[in-house]
């Protein structure tokens, strides 16, 4: 089981952002041990989990790839009062467009482009959080697998396989916010934003901006 090793900069940054979000309710596994963090107002403590190394496709407005991701993922656990716990990922990372669509291409709302080239690069960031109950939540359980920063591998190892995270039903207790920013490279348009609330048939989701060559409105 692998420890943590001593963190950048960065890293510290955003585990002492993901402590106060989850302090205030909220701002999104190779083994590691979760580590104690930051007192919520329950006095309850939060658990931290990596940063995970990770790679991803990221699909575009309409539903379609058009980067690859590059990130470092952090878990966070808070127990609640209820015996329920909020639990989520903040992700920070790079990103790599495969073109030809843009991510805002099926965007309705204004300032969005339709196409990007290939090989543009930029950075990310953003958070995904919601609630996990049933099963027992086991802080030093261990993963060893490839996956073990993906969602269903995290809860299934560290909640059991009976516990129900409400980003993966149907559920208005979801929340989510990815941000995207590239600089030059011949581009329009350089920040897409993809948020929202909810899963499954509740899912709201909104997309603002592009990371585009052209510009249509």
């Amino acid at each position: 089981m692998k420890r943590y090793l001593v963190l950048p900069a960065l890293l510290l940054a955003v585990l002492a952002l993901a402590a106060t979000a989850w302090a205030n309710g909220g701002p999104g596994d190779h083994g590691k041990r979760g580590q104690h963090g930051h007192h919520g107002k329950s006095g309850h403590h939060a658990f931290f989990f990596g940063p995970f190394q990770m790679t991803s496709t990221d699909n575009s407005s309409c539903g379609t790839p058009w980067a690859q991701d590059t990130f470092k993922r952090i878990w966070v656990v808070k127990p609640r009062k209820d015996g329920t716990f909020r639990v989520g990922w903040f992700d920070f990372g790079s990103f790599v467009t495969t073109g030809p669509a843009s991510p805002g291409a099926c965007e309705t709302n204004t300032k969005h482009g339709t196409v990007v080239t290939a090989g543009v690069k930029g950075r990310f960031h953003g958070f995904l959080r919601g609630t996990v109950s049933g099963g027992t939540f086991n802080p030093n359980a261990t993963c060893t697998g490839p996956d073990c920063g993906s969602r269903s591998v995290f809860i299934t190892t560290h909640f059991g396989a009976a516990a129900t995270f409400s980003c993966d039903v149907n559920s208005t207790d979801c929340k989510f916010r990815f941000g995207y920013h590239a600089k030059n490279q011949g581009l329009a348009l350089h920040h897409w934003v993809d948020a929202g609330r909810g899963a499954d048939a509740s899912l709201q989701e909104r997309f603002k901006g592009d990371i585009s060559t052209d510009r249509v409105s």
